[in-house]
């Protein structure tokens, strides 16, 4: 959400406020409370060494803590989950580098209603842009990814979806390791995953299915803990239509069918991969640190044999560079900033495309030309209607006494309709047989795969419209073919990455994503929304407007989903092609790993939370099998 996009005389714009001003007054606190905090750093001076076994980098920007292990990170998923497991080996030091600030009082990253407000503050989200995409009549759209600790998990909507079995199953035979597959990398999912009651306390009997659950994983995970009207209709809806079948359980592998919306959510707070992996008896283990606000800008780098050795990583805290420091790692280095930063720091230290890094005075050290492209996201339309209902994301949103209401509900028992999002389920399905034929091939990675994503909310999107009561369907083809890239414009570590998404720019993308909304309004002609749906919104078509009405509309709204893929892609050992191996080492590198969503070959048909968690604690066991 952008501030042009908030209503500035409403409840949400004066909550923004006072957050905001609340901030700033409060920021000199929190450092000083960082000081005094395990093993917390704001400042390179307090770390007692610059040595560790392992460095943990996320995004450009880099923090470190003192461990045996440096990973460079935003401390999102991937980050963070490896700051947790290799610092429990008392024997190695760990430092995970932040780019960001500390998530501790963030009151907008903890509430799970308030998701989108986290976004609407420079201090923590990265502010990135796309180029002009030309699938979307040229629009720049905002990409931001979360600048503080927790990373995107600390601004998401908080899905948890695996994807499908065969997505996994598929990545196995891609890579030639069958540990991909999803029988193998199940254990993870659960191993990530701690199941848990929704606020609420509701009855969740034939809301999911326990049989594919943890509860003794570390990630919160729970059904919505507030229920809108809206959610029986939804449900009613999927006996009367066919082709919208209930599925008891989406993360069973075979996500087809409409089923609850199920969240990273816990005791009504939003779980994040900070609050989780990182949590406050983690941050107190002596052989783990953490640094705020570091930026990374290199990686340094010897040749060794065949190879090329990394073990340095050059930060800075300062927004010129012109203090920096030198980092160790005697054992790795691991990458997890994600499909933008992962990248643009393999390039910035000479990993990439040769002749293109010579064109930007960058010395390649090697050439890997895979470095930065096959970038994937899921392009989505949102489809909004004007309902009946006085219950929904607006009566909360729009009504000053009732949000502050359900604020003061939420800080004292933490119930209420600020426990959720008012997503009340979420819907897959595929196109047919038919409709696939003239394409000659099915983007799907089998045929239990879903190629559409439904996201059925009781309220406009986030509750920003006006003027009424609103029902959304948020439409996401799942299964793009279209491609981008992520490339540096600049030898320069503070200039952003130029991030071309590629969005809509095959014929299939477009026919599906059309062929979605066409979906869309099938759903409402179930008998249920009868004395509910009023008419579109928000300029939605109709369901009898032409392809070329469709068209016009999907390219002037269409939004990515920020679930950026592939840019540093997983390939077979031994092959041309590919920036990792299977076990998620840079190709011709030694002590190099990047463990995040950035490895994937193929987008899964997921929101890419649950999965990278799923990766990057299989990416621990193998550092950890490496080193034992």
């Amino acid at each position: 959400m952008s501030p042009s996009s908030i209503v500035w005389n409403s409840p949400l714009a004066r909550y923004l406020l006072c957050v905001t001003y609340t901030m700033q007054l409060l920021l000199p606190i929190f450092a000083f409370i960082l000081a005094c905090h395990a093993n917390l750093y704001t400042n390179v001076k307090d770390l007692s060494s610059l040595d560790y076994d392992f460095v943990i980098v996320g995004s450009k920007s880099v923090s470190t803590r003192r461990c045996l292990i440096e990973i460079r990170s935003t401390g999102g998923a991937g980050g963070s989950v490896l700051a947790n497991r290799l610092s429990e080996n008392p024997k190695w030091s760990v430092l995970l580098l932040e780019g960001g600030v500390t998530n501790e009082g963030v009151l907008p990253a903890e509430i799970p209603f308030n998701r989108r407000d986290v976004l609407a503050n420079p201090l923590w989200s990265w502010n990135y842009t796309t180029t002009p995409q030309l699938g979307v009549d040229g629009r720049v759209l905002d990409y931001p990814r979360g600048h503080l600790l927790g990373g995107c998990t600390s601004h998401n909507a908080m899905f948890y979806t695996r994807g499908s079995a065969d997505d996994f199953d598929r990545y196995a035979a891609v890579t030639g390791d069958k540990g991909w597959s999803w029988n193998e990398i199940f254990p993870y999912f659960l191993k990530n995953e701690r199941w848990s009651p929704p606020a609420d306390h509701h009855d969740t009997t034939g809301q999911y299915d326990p049989g594919v659950h943890s509860t003794t994983g570390v990630t919160s995970v729970s059904l919505a803990g507030f229920r809108y009207p809206a959610a029986s209709r939804v449900l009613e809806a999927t006996k009367q239509l066919p082709e919208f079948p209930f599925n008891l359980d989406m993360n069973s592998g075979k996500p087809l069918g409409v089923g609850w919306y199920q969240g990273t959510i816990g005791h009504g707070e939003r779980s994040s991969a900070a609050t989780s992996y990182l949590s406050s008896s983690v941050q107190k283990r002596s052989n783990l640190d953490i640094l705020l606000n570091a930026r990374v800008l290199r990686l340094h780098s010897t040749k060794s044999g065949s190879e090329v050795a990394f073990n340095t990583v050059e930060f800075t805290q300062d927004q010129t560079g012109n203090s920096t420091t030198m980092v160790t790692a005697r054992k790795e280095i691991i990458l997890s900033a994600g499909a933008v930063g992962s990248p643009a720091i393999l390039m910035l230290s000479g990993v990439g495309n040769a002749t293109a890094l010579q064109a930007l005075g960058i010395q390649p050290v090697l050439d890997l030309p895979s470095v930065g492209q096959n970038a994937t996201d899921h392009p989505a339309v949102n489809m909004n209607w004007l309902v009946s209902g006085t219950e929904t994301l607006e009566s909360v949103r729009q009504n000053a006494t009732r949000f502050n209401e359900s604020f003061a509900e939420w800080n004292e028992t933490k119930t209420g309709p600020f426990t959720a999002t008012g997503i009340t389920h979420v819907g897959w399905t595929r196109l047919n047989e038919t409709q696939l034929a003239p394409f000659g091939v099915d983007p799907a990675a089998g045929p239990t795969t879903p190629h559409f994503e439904f996201q059925f909310t009781a309220g406009s999107l986030a509750g920003l419209l006006t003027g009424g009561h609103y029902f959304s369907i948020d439409v996401a083809l799942v299964t793009p073919t279209s491609r981008g890239s992520v490339t540096l414009a600049s030898s320069d570590p503070f200039v952003n990455p130029v991030i071309d998404i590629g969005l809509l720019i095959t014929e299939f993308d477009v026919f599906a994503i059309r062929e979605g909304l066409k979906a869309g309004f099938r759903f409402i002609t179930a008998p249920v929304w009868s004395d509910y749906i009023l008419g579109v919104a928000d300029g939605l078509p109709t369901s009898n407007s032409s392809d070329d009405a469709f068209d016009a509309y999907i390219r002037n709204v269409t939004t990515a989903s920020a679930h950026l893929v592939s840019t540093a892609s997983m390939s077979p050992y031994g092959a041309s092609w590919g920036v990792v191996d299977p076990d998620l080492r840079v190709k011709g590198t030694r002590g190099l790993r990047v463990i995040d969503a950035s490895v994937l070959p193929f987008i899964p048909v997921a929101h890419t939370q649950a999965p990278t968690y799923a990766i990057a604690e299989r990416g621990a066991d193998f550092v950890k099998a490496a080193w034992q």
